[in-house]
């Protein structure tokens, strides 16, 4: 989102505080024991040829497991958004985006502030930045360099001007429909590692600006699972922005995915 979030705005932003089986043992009962003639019968229908060892360490998961629970999960209320970019960028990994059948787990995601070089938002109010500085929980989408359809989440509340830049994401369901958006048949991170690629999975334009997230229907933002290590770093493509926003720790990722951008030796432990 560099180049995109750090070629429009900002104002000046003020974080508003918020936040977001046991499996019972089967029972068995003890049957008795049939005549020695049934249960021969029985043995002989037994296949004795070994079972094909599955070597589990040799192909890692890379698609996201659907959760089996018959539950949903829930939207998330427009509440969840109304924080500082920065408090709000580290609370949307493990979240979900879904766009009818395609839903993606967030993985890595970048905070762009109010007075932030690097933000839109620094260039004031415009027809291009106007969504980034609605109110927390809406979508601003952005073209970048003419090609990529850049996802950001809006931050805090009406009138601040910041946003989470979603940088990449890993598939949970629409397998096919993100492979046919990407025109590519991988299951492999390249699949939707950078902004660019997972706006264009979820089928983007710049028309979904100003969407509400927290509505069913359309792009929405659901619950889902917090991760249990992060790894922070630097922001990537700014190098126009001052110093001390170049280097701030302002980029998040979830510890251990494979769905991560470039570049990743950047990231620290958190």
């Amino acid at each position: 989102m560099a180049a995109a979030l750090g070629s429009r705005a900002t104002p000046p932003l003020r974080p508003s505080p918020m936040k977001t089986s046991s499996i019972a043992s089967p029972s068995f009962k003890r049957t008795p024991k049939k005549k020695a003639t049934t249960m021969k019968k029985k043995q002989s229908s037994i296949s004795t040829k070994p079972s094909r060892a599955v070597d589990h360490h040799s192909t890692p998961l890379l698609i996201t497991p659907v959760p089996t629970n018959p539950s949903p999960a829930p939207i998330l209320p427009p509440e969840f958004f109304l924080v500082d970019a920065l408090d709000l960028a580290p609370r949307l990994l493990g979240k979900l985006l879904r766009r009818d059948e395609v839903v993606l787990r967030i993985t890595e995601v970048e905070a762009y502030r109010p007075n932030d070089t690097a933000c839109h938002g620094r260039f004031g109010l415009t027809v291009r930045t106007a969504p980034v500085f609605g109110a927390g929980g809406h979508a601003y989408v952005y073209l970048c360099y003419g090609l990529h359809m850049m996802l950001n989440i809006v931050a805090d509340e009406e009138g601040v001007g910041a946003a989470v830049l979603i940088r990449s994401c890993s598939p949970v369901s629409g397998l096919k429909t993100i492979q046919e958006r990407r025109g590519q048949n991988t299951v492999k991170p390249i699949l939707l590692t950078g902004p660019g690629k997972v706006g264009q999975a979820l089928g983007l334009t710049t028309a979904w600006s100003h969407h509400p997230l927290y509505t069913p229907g359309g792009l929405e933002v659901l619950d889902g699972p917090e991760p249990e290590n992060i790894l922070v770093g630097p922001r990537v493509g700014i190098e126009y922005a001052s110093p001390e926003h170049v280097s701030a720790p302002w980029r998040f990722a979830i510890a251990g995915s494979p769905w991560i951008s470039s570049p990743r030796s950047t990231l620290r432990p958190s």
